[in-house]
């Protein structure tokens, strides 16, 4: 088994160097945050996962969340943990201070919440879903709604939950049938079913606040036809006291491949009646107010893809250390070696840091935008910045949470055979891996809402941007002479021009043959994150050459970024002309077989 330690310096190097901290911390709102601030916030927040939820990670795998009449019991120690992670305010560091929060920036709550999922991301998907609708009730709630509900929220009181998909309405979400029915003192009752909800049940706190999409008896068909609601667990009395169990029950949860811990239930509304709740916003526009708690969710999925990695590659790095098996290759009759020493496995190792590192960088680049889009001064930098968040967040979701998979199992080759046994903990990563690429929107939903409403939509101008932007890096990066440097531009080059060539193909096909250009959707998501990653450290080295060239102090941090730099371009950059050959030329083989002879 591995301890999980946070990787605090290439947290502050990629928050500062790259994704411009104290740019963030200028912005209105901000003024308070202080890098001194950022560096204790970091390091409570390392004590706190390495001390208090890793620990409880591979125990509450094998235990689980049971179910018994209704009630769901959590893993031991999951309520004395839930308790010091909201009395120690975690739960409030990114919410609104009107309602009891912090307001730190995103920057900032983002390496937090990479902390919180790689030390225990079971136990990080209840504060995950809660945030997200603590995001719906402050954007969309009413001024009631909001006394009622978020100051319990944000203090982790009470927690809360996305009620979306029913057993015949998955991804499809016009299939919603649950249904509100309007009650004469203005409150609906709600009947149906939801399955898939994350924490539905638990006994962590006093109360959870369920957001229920439902249709009300006039709506249209289809997905303009879904309204939005709250729905407690327990009805709330006017002094905020806890009143009558709603009408709402937990049937059963699910027995899942990984995340045995985290409880996922299967909610009966109304089969006592009817549950009470009130309707968020206007009738009708409740996917357009879920969506902000989805994009929420599928930042924080993505995420998950990052910390499972570096717990992945913490892992395994520990066990390469440790495990000595053969001679140094090259060496005749030497001494028995550790297994980093042999050049495989520091491939394998290399692979997992170098695309760990990436992810992490665009990641956090990112959320620094996200910051910026919110509380920039001037209001063309707040589209600018938002152009990029939306385009990026398909590719957060999608790109490091596929990645997640392939490094887990990487992590388990690492180890050899006794990867695949349950008690040395590697294969954990992998199983709690699986589920980040499908839930919150699969890969291929968040590729279709890539090519679809972010390039197509706006006739690449946002992607437009961004390759202006690479194309910068690339032309600074050959300033520098050094070979590294100069394999770093070639493949950033290259990458650049697969994007070209991809996003060409795109925007000539997309709404002549949608067919053909979605076959090619995931292969483009994978080829972006690739490029923009690459990008990342290609920025990272430069930075790093910077701090080397100035005699800046740690100078074996720098010198690793440039080779993590440099292994990504020649083993990860090198698949970017492969993907957009298949963006380009993929969907004759995908679509020309008839089904009848697959």
């Amino acid at each position: 088994m591995s301890n999980y330690s946070a990787p605090l310096r290439d947290m502050q190097f990629v928050m500062r160097d790259l994704a411009g901290l104290d740019e963030v911390t200028r912005l209105p709102g901000n003024e308070d945050v202080t890098p001194d601030l950022v560096d204790a916030i970091l390091e409570e927040a390392d004590k706190f996962a390495a001390g208090v939820l890793a620990p409880l990670n591979r125990s509450g795998d094998q235990h689980g969340a049971r179910w018994h009449d209704g009630e769901v019991t959590t893993a031991p120690g999951w309520k004395e943990a839930y308790r010091q992670f909201a009395e120690s305010g975690w739960t409030a560091i990114a919410c609104d201070p009107q309602h009891g929060g912090q307001g730190l920036p995103k920057l900032v709550s983002t390496a937090v919440m990479e902390m919180w999922k790689s030390a225990n991301m079971a136990f990080s998907l209840c504060p995950m879903l809660t945030t997200g609708a603590i995001e719906a009730l402050l954007l969309c709630g009413s001024d009631a709604q909001k006394a009622m509900y978020l100051p319990k929220m944000v203090a982790g009181e009470w927690t809360g939950t996305m009620n979306l998909t029913e057993p015949q309405a998955g991804s499809d979400l016009a299939a919603v049938r649950t249904r509100a029915e309007p009650q004469a003192d203005g409150s609906y009752r709600l009947f149906g079913q939801k399955i898939f909800i994350t924490y539905g049940e638990h006994d962590l706190t006093g109360n959870i606040v369920h957001l229920v999409l439902a249709r009300l008896p006039d709506a249209p068909e289809g997905v303009k036809g879904i309204s939005l609601f709250v729905v407690p667990k327990y009805l709330v009395e006017a002094d905020g006291s806890l009143g009558a169990h709603n009408d709402v029950r937990c049937v059963s949860i699910e027995h899942k491949l990984g995340i045995h811990a985290s409880p996922t239930c299967v909610l009966a509304f109304g089969d006592q009646g009817g549950a009470t709740g009130t309707l968020v916003g206007e009738p009708n526009r409740g996917l357009e107010y879920m969506f902000i708690m989805m994009n929420e969710a599928r930042f924080a999925v993505g995420m998950e893809g990052l910390a499972l990695s570096e717990r992945a590659y913490q892992h395994a790095l520990q066990y390469a250390r440790e495990r000595v098996q053969g001679t140094e290759a090259g060496v005749r009759g030497g001494p028995k070696v550790s297994i980093i020493r042999h050049p495989d496995v520091r491939r394998m190792l290399m692979s997992m840091k170098s695309q760990t590192e990436a992810m992490r960088a665009l990641a956090y680049v990112v959320a620094a935008e996200t910051d910026k889009a919110h509380r920039h001064a001037d209001a063309q930098q707040r589209a600018h910045s938002q152009a990029f968040v939306d385009l990026m967040i398909p590719v957060v979701k999608g790109w490091l949470t596929e990645n997640a998979f392939e490094i887990a199992s990487t992590g388990v080759q690492v180890h050899g055979g006794m990867g695949f046994i349950e008690e040395t903990g590697a294969a954990q990563h992998l199983r709690d891996a699986r589920i980040t690429s499908i839930y919150e929107g699969t890969t291929a939903i968040q590729a279709n809402d890539l090519i679809g409403r972010k390039i197509a939509r706006d006739g690449g101008a946002a992607i437009g941007a961004v390759v202006r932007q690479m194309g910068a890096v690339e032309t600074e990066l050959g300033v520098i002479g050094d070979e590294p440097f100069v394999a770093i531009r070639r493949a950033l080059g290259s990458g650049i021009a697969a994007v070209e060539d991809a996003v060409a193909y795109i925007l000539a096909t997309y709404d002549r043959d949608i067919k053909a250009a979605s076959v090619g959707a995931v292969p483009f998501l994978r080829l972006l994150g690739i490029v923009t990653g690459g990008w990342q450290l290609a920025r990272a080295a430069l930075a790093a050459r910077r701090r080397l060239d100035a005699g800046e102090g740690e100078a074996d941090f720098y010198r690793a970024k440039i080779v993590s730099a440099r292994f990504y371009a020649d083993h990860v950059m090198a698949q970017a002309p492969g993907l957009a050959y298949t963006v380009v030329n993929g969907a004759a083989g995908a679509l020309e077989l008839d089904d009848t002879r697959f």
